[in-house]
């Protein structure tokens, strides 16, 4: 019987250790950044999560340490009723939390502008621009320098800055790139801005972080980092090779129709200023907000 329960004890630990590895995979790819903006947003997590051990661990080692002093069966344990305050404890207990709270608040607030989405990343090469929309359950890519189009991938060289406009053609996503840095969401009707940097070639995962109905789970996309712009300019070439076209807006309504778990799909060529018109399907004629119209 003895045996039977210990059985049951470790397959428990052994569920709850999984449960935590897996919940955690996510954690290492952040852990994990190829991009300038990621590498920056690690060091500030790093920074933050050891100034918050320095009052965790203790707390947990005194519990650990009270809890066995103190115990029943210990009777060597001093006991002090009629002790209440110490002048020397409670300055320690208020003054280290107060100081980490003021070093935390100091450096989230300069790296909220020094890790702005909007602010441009200092280079001396010019940026590939590179539009964004979210559509039910898919990405959809447009290059507006080069004419092309693509659905769930995406290419850059490395070393170059990518200027990403980001909108969204029905419900609100978030659009995350977690080894390069930043999520940002995609609101039908706006633009939102981000900039990225790849600092080493490789193939990185991009999701959305917010969930936005049943085909969620399969809105994931691929962003390559080719090591030089020779090779980028090949993939936009095969990408210019496609038979697929976004010509007009009916065939963008085609492929904005839902579709979950969509391939990776190439456009030759696309309808002028789509990205604009797309958010320009929420707004009133005069520019404003369509619900504002409405509401007077």
């Amino acid at each position: 019987m003895r045996l039977k329960k210990n059985h049951n004890s470790i397959t428990i630990l052994f569920i709850i250790i999984a449960i935590g590895l897996l919940s955690g995979c996510s954690n290492v790819v952040l852990m994990n950044p190829k991009g300038q903006i990621g590498l920056e947003q690690r060091t500030l997590i790093l920074t933050a999560l050891g100034l918050m051990l320095i009052v965790v661990i203790p707390a947990i080692a005194m519990a650990i340490i009270f809890a066995i002093k103190y115990r029943a069966s210990n009777i060597k344990a001093t006991y002090s009723p009629h002790w209440y305050n110490s002048a020397k404890i409670e300055l320690i207990v208020w003054s280290i939390p107060i100081l980490i709270i003021l070093f935390l608040a100091t450096i989230t607030w300069k790296s909220t502008h020094v890790l702005d989405p909007y602010k441009p990343i200092a280079s001396a090469t010019k940026p590939i621009m590179i539009q964004v929309v979210a559509l039910d359950w898919k990405w959809l890519f447009i290059y507006p320098e080069y004419g092309i189009a693509t659905v769930n991938e995406i290419a850059f060289p490395t070393n170059v800055p990518i200027h990403f406009d980001i909108t969204s053609n029905s419900v609100m996503n978030s659009f995350f790139i977690p080894q390069l840095g930043g999520q940002i969401y995609a609101m039908a009707g706006m633009n939102s801005t981000l900039n990225l940097m790849a600092n080493e070639q490789g193939i990185y995962k991009g999701i959305s972080s917010n969930f936005s109905g049943r085909g969620f789970s399969g809105m994931k996309f691929t962003a390559i980092a080719t090591p030089d712009d020779q090779s980028f300019h090949q993939w936009m070439q095969k990408v210019k090779m496609s038979q697929h076209q976004l010509s007009t807006m009916y065939d963008y309504e085609h492929l904005a129709a839902p579709s979950e778990n969509h391939p990776v799909e190439y456009f030759s060529s696309v309808t002028f200023d789509l990205f604009h018109k797309v958010i320009g399907k929420f707004m009133g004629q005069d520019g404003s907000m369509a619900y504002l119209h409405k509401s007077g």
